[in-house]
Parts: C-alpha cells; structure tokens; sequence
C-alpha cells in the first residue's frame, strides 16, 4: 500500500512525542506500574493523533483507516507493551462504534473529550469466566423509566483505574446470546473526580507485563446511566462490538511490528558483541540464520497486515485477514521474543534489558482481543473447514 506525504507526516509527529514524551519514562512508569494516562493523552490530543480517524465535527482529522495503521505501527516505538496498548484502546478499541453508530449527544459527551485527550476511556467487555466468549457475559442493563440500570462487573479492563468512562457490553433483553446485547457508554466518575455511586474497582491487577498499563477489575451495583448513552440500535452490540474487534486485531498487528524489528536488531548488535569460546555469539550459524528468518517473518507478517488494511480501505471484508494477522501476530511475538531472549543468555533474565520486557509484554498478543484459538477458529469458519460451518458468516 502506497503511502503519502500525509501518512509520513503523521509517523514524524508521533514519533517526536514517543521520543520526547513517552520513552523517557518508560522504566518509571514500569517501576510504577501505572502511567500518566491523562497527561500523556491530553499531549496527543491536542496534536490530534487520537481522532485521526474520526470526523471532524467532534475534533478528529476525518481521514481514512490508512492513517490509523500509520499512527499504530509508530506506536510501535514506544519501549513498552502497556502504554501503546492504551493508547490503542483509546483509539481503535473503545471509541469506533461510538463514532460510527453513537447519537449526537453521546458523541458530544463522550467522543468529543477522547479524541481531545481530556477523557481517557477503557472497554468493558471481558468478565471473569467471559474471556474471548464474549456472548457468555453476564452484565445486565435492565429499563428504569429514562435510565438503565447496570448490575454486574468487568475484568482485564485496560486504564481501568484512570478511565473516565467505559464503552459497556451487557445484557439489555432475554433473547438470543448474540441479539440481547447492547453497547452502553458509562460514565464512571462524577464532577468532582470520584466513582460514581455503585461503581467499584474491585481492585488494581497484577501482571505477567504490560505493566505500565493500569488494568482493573470492576463491580456494579444498581448503577443508572441513562439511556440516551446507548451506542446505536438496542441489541445490536454483539455485532457492533465485533466490528470494533476487527480494528482491535488489526492495531494489535500494526503496533507490533516495529517493537519486533527493533528486538530482533538489539539482539543482533548484542550477539555481534558478545564473546563466547573465542568467537561472537552472531558467528554461530544457527544465531545468524536465525535471526535472519525471524526477520523475514515478520517482513511477512507486514505484508499480511497491510494487505488487511487494504481490503478494509477498499470497503471489502477484511475479517479473515484481519484474523490471520493476530493470529500471527501473537504466535511470532512468543517465537522472536524467546528466541532473541535466549541469545542474551543471563542477561536476557534481568529486568534491565529490552528483551525481557518485550518477552513478558508480548505474551498477552496471543490471549487478548481474542485468543489463537478463536483466530484459528474464525479462519476455518472463512475456509469453510469448521465442522457445521460450511460457510463464512
């Protein structure tokens, strides 16, 4: 796919915050655990970058989904897992059904201030015992004159403790698992910063990586939002919120392929360093070939990804594709991750090496947003190879 002057600007000005702004913290905010999500996003915001798909009347630039990859493969340079995660909930996870199915009012109220980086926002699909199942989830939104009221909980919920609100899946009828379902944007603070009545945060996780990366899990009780916070068609939030997974799966390949690049690159100049029985590691051909096909793969999975982002730009179903990339993704992430680990030997293990973070933080791409197996299975439906499911749907 050709890109523009445009597409390059955009990578320039993202790149100069990421180097500014962002990987200078990058081990406090690990050390942490937490990072400055309201700062680092109001920064983005006001140089546009988390609305550069979104329309113009609510602050966005109004340009095509060719410019969100742009800005989600740069995220790539980030020194982390956990911030561009965020970011990308922000931009490609959380907010594209509010933009594209959401009323006027619940765009004025909510979009607006997360394309401008004055809210930050999080998704709150996933449920214990609701992980990629996502028609199992048990939330409800049940009628009360104007309101709905919430009764459930949300776990693995990106920016969970800092969010401002939450694009809500959960159960607004009885019928079918997948036509009973709404998206619901909750606001979960009041005016003077705290939860709302009935909101909990049950508590701040703990994780493998990405842990710079807030991640909550949530209770509601009896907690009123009003209906006019319903994104789209009531019952339709199943569907919507598999569109807004195409995206996601697309930005969890996009956002990957530089960190993966850079990985396999440090390894080579360490390896090339490194002395070990009177040679350097990299004179090993096992070393040096490796690291060249893990270079080649993830050529390849660029190609794979970009031809995705094609076909959705051309207005085509890009869902297998799109599937095929994060399946990818998440496997060859374990591969160039351990492996390149492997040939820092002892230093591979100390938490002051890149590769050690890059091997803890890339684990989650084969689990979140869907897992492998759910890939794998989407894939086969496209195929026609699932057993009683002879044709894509």
């Amino acid at each position: 796919m050709k890109l523009t002057t445009e597409h390059e600007q955009i990578r320039a000005t993202l790149k100069k915050f990421i180097d500014t702004e962002v990987n200078p913290y990058v081990d406090e905010w690990e050390e942490a655990e937490i990072f400055p999500a309201h700062q680092v996003f109001k920064g983005l915001g006001d140089l546009g970058l988390l609305g550069v798909t979104k329309t113009e009347q609510y602050g966005g630039m109004g340009l095509d989904w060719s410019y969100g990859a742009v800005v989600a493969e740069t995220l790539g340079h980030i020194k982390c897992g956990g911030v561009p995660m965020a970011i990308g909930v922000q931009t490609d996870m959380a907010t594209p059904a509010l933009a594209r199915f959401g009323s006027d009012a619940a765009k004025e109220d909510f979009l607006r201030p997360s394309i401008s980086g004055d809210y930050v926002s999080c998704l709150g699909v996933s449920e214990v015992g609701s992980g990629s199942d996502v028609a199992s989830i048990k939330t409800t939104a049940k009628k009360d004159g104007d309101d709905y009221i919430i009764n459930g909980g949300k776990m693995w919920t990106t920016s969970g403790t800092q969010a401002d609100w939450m694009c809500l899946l959960a159960n607004t009828g009885d019928g079918r698992a997948h036509e009973n379902k709404s998206l619901i944007c909750l606001p979960l603070k009041d005016d003077n910063g705290k939860h709302r009545k009935g909101i909990t945060v049950a508590r701040k996780l703990k994780k493998l990586g990405m842990r710079s990366s807030d991640t909550a899990e949530f209770y509601f009780e009896d907690v009123r939002v009003p209906q006019r916070y319903l994104i789209g068609e009531e019952g339709a939030g199943f569907m919507y919120q598999m569109l807004q997974f195409q995206e996601e799966r697309l930005w969890a390949a996009l956002s990957s392929l530089v960190s993966l690049d850079a990985t396999i690159d440090e390894t080579t100049e360490y390896a090339r360093q490194r002395k070990a029985f009177g040679q350097s590691i990299l004179d090993n051909q096992v070393v040096h070939f490796r690291l060249a096909e893990l270079k080649t793969d993830v050529q390849a999975l660029r190609s794979l990804t970009w031809d995705a982002v094609e076909k959705m730009m051309e207005g085509e179903d890009a869902t297998m594709l799109a599937s095929m990339a994060k399946l990818k993704v998440g496997r060859l992430a374990r591969e160039v991750n351990d492996s390149c680990l492997q040939y820092w030997g002892g230093m591979g293990f100390m938490e002051e090496t890149n590769v050690t973070r890059a091997y803890r933080d890339g684990r989650l791409a084969s689990i979140g947003g869907g897992a492998d197996e759910v890939m794998l299975s989407i894939i086969c439906k496209y195929l026609g190879t699932l057993p009683g499911k002879s044709n894509k749907a």
